[in-house]
């Protein structure tokens, strides 16, 4: 699989689920590792354990904060998924 195969428009709801499971599957086997569960460790401390809105700072800065957040959660999440399938 590629990145492209991921990128393409799916004809059916069977095909999007199972690209969906194809990624979920994919995240597991990098992060699955013990160098992918550090790597994982580390990007939940950089960026999710961290306030995302410091006085001081620009408001725009909380909005790109939650934004890669949300990457690390997804990715979590999609750990967890393959884990279930």
């Amino acid at each position: 699989m590629s990145w492209e195969d991921l990128e393409t428009e799916p004809s059916d709801v069977r095909e999007v689920t199972q690209q969906r499971e194809d990624l979920a599957r994919l995240c597991l086997r990098v992060f699955g590792t013990e160098d992918g569960q550090k790597l994982l460790e580390w990007l939940r401390a950089m960026y999710v354990e961290v306030p995302i809105a410091v006085p001081g700072t620009d408001p725009s800065h909380a909005f790109f904060a939650e934004g890669q957040r949300n990457i690390v959660r997804d990715l979590e999440a999609r750990i967890n998924q393959a884990r279930k399938l």
